[in-house]
């Protein structure tokens, strides 16, 4: 059966970048960012994007170009006979669904307050009802369950559509309003009265606020969030390696795929802090700063509902892409390992999925005595430390190890496939820095996962 490909460099560009932009931008960096004082934050993320983001991501495209296969297949193709590195493509199998199990859950709120926004149900709530709301919606297993299978169905029926006419159609016209809607959202933003503390906050670095936040933990924070930032690991990037052609070198697509991925983390932050400060709302409120803290800022400004239904709009997408990007490894890897078509594939996973993202959907009502990491924890607390701290940088470690060793696929043959095509080419000085100082950043990655 021939390989299916890509339409287009940009569908390439937009799906990969879709993969990479999540809830992970839009929702982690910005409060990442807040609770870390700001500008120091964004230039140390910035550095470990290019030293961590760079070469780890040019690896895993070049190793599905390589194979043309999807990660559960793609080693048998790369490795030397007798070796045994092909097990890491189960691993990486195991880590799409286990991310799903939960990021469905987590897209499904984006829908749900999207709908809400658009229908006022924020509209003259004070801040502790708008909390309320929240808790409320996630203690109603019928909102959740239903919000989750939507997910689900829709993702896998868009990929069942094909390749070209359902992948890349879909996350073209959706990565395109995204990036249109964040615009004007961070413009209306920057345009707010008293919005430019807000602006010196996120955009100008200062040690006295990183010391405040401590400077070992920003560190931290900035690294551990350029890492998981582009889901390297678990060969979410590699598939889409695997059906593109040697016109482009695959640093460069690295490049422009980091770029718009940053733009969208850094576009967040332009529409929230300038947001906060303009309102008098503290930037450091964690986690609930999208759920609970902007949907009171929308109640407050001109053309609020409309506001805060394009930003839920914006938030849906950015999952959204994401969902079907890492669902369409999961049906490759099917399709590659059980000989399914594309839609049989797509109906299988359809039900595993959604029987899979019950346990997550559940776990903050009719499971919430299950709290596996200890009082106050959820069952995505748990699939997202087996992923995030565990299966991500360990991924990570094999792919750098696979490209570099001379036991594995080696140097030599990772840079004749990463530079074939045009533009920007794996450099010869490079070598030493990624085969000895990346492994040892991933480690640390993992250590401090686990700590």
């Amino acid at each position: 059966m021939q390989r299916e490909s890509l339409g287009s460099r940009l569908g390439f560009i937009l799906i990969s970048a879709g993969c990479a932009i999540g809830i992970g931008n839009v929702w982690k960096f910005p409060y990442l960012c807040g609770q870390s004082g700001g500008g120091i934050f964004v230039l140390i993320y910035l550095f470990f994007l290019i030293i961590l983001g760079l070469p780890a991501m040019t690896m895993e495209f070049a190793m599905g170009r390589a194979s043309r296969k999807s990660p559960v297949k793609m080693y048998q193709e790369l490795e030397p006979k007798g070796s045994k590195w092909h097990l890491h493509g189960y691993l990486c199998m195991i880590g799409n669904y286990l991310l799903m199990m939960y990021y469905t859950t987590v897209a499904g709120w984006m829908l749900q307050y999207f709908a809400r926004t658009a229908m006022g149900s924020f509209q003259n709530l004070d801040a502790d009802q708008v909390a309320g709301a929240f808790t409320g919606g996630l203690a109603n297993p019928l909102i959740q369950v239903g919000c989750m299978a939507i997910v689900v169905v829709l993702g896998f029926w868009v990929n069942s559509q094909g390749l070209q006419n359902g992948l890349e159609k879909v996350t073209k016209v959706m990565m395109l309003a995204l990036l249109v809607i964040m615009v004007i959202l961070a413009v209306n933003s920057i345009f707010l009265p008293g919005a430019g503390e807000g602006l010196r906050f996120y955009l100008l670095p200062s040690m006295e606020r990183a010391r405040e936040a401590g400077i070992f933990q920003v560190i931290v924070s900035a690294m551990n969030q350029a890492f998981f930032t582009l889901s390297i690991g678990i060969g979410s990037m590699a598939i889409f390696g695997s059906y593109i052609g040697r016109e482009q070198t695959l640093m460069g697509e690295s490049v422009n795929v980091i770029i718009l991925d940053t733009f969208v983390a850094i576009c967040s932050g332009l529409i929230i802090f300038p947001a906060c400060f303009a309102y008098g709302v503290q930037p450091d409120s964690g986690p609930g700063l999208i759920f609970i803290t902007l949907p009171n800022i929308f109640n407050h400004m001109v053309l609020g509902r409309l506001w805060g239904s394009l930003f839920f709009v914006f938030m849906t997408f950015a999952a959204f892409s994401t969902v079907l990007a890492v669902f369409e490894n999961i049906m490759a890897m099917c399709m590659d390992l059980f000989g399914w078509s594309r839609k049989k594939s797509g109906f299988i996973n359809t039900i595993v999925m959604f029987i899979g993202s019950l346990p997550c959907a559940l776990g903050f009502n009719v499971l919430s005595s299950l709290q596996p990491l200890g009082e106050g924890s959820s069952v995505l607390d748990f699939e997202d430390l087996i992923v995030s701290n565990y299966i991500l940088p360990v991924g990570a470690f094999i792919f750098v190890l696979f490209c570099t060793a001379r036991y594995g696929w080696g140097w030599e043959n990772f840079v004749k496939e990463a530079d074939e095509g045009r533009g920007l080419k794996v450099m010869n000085w490079m070598r030493p820095y990624v085969t000895y100082v990346l492994p040892l950043i991933v480690i640390l990655v993992f250590i401090l996962g686990i700590i």
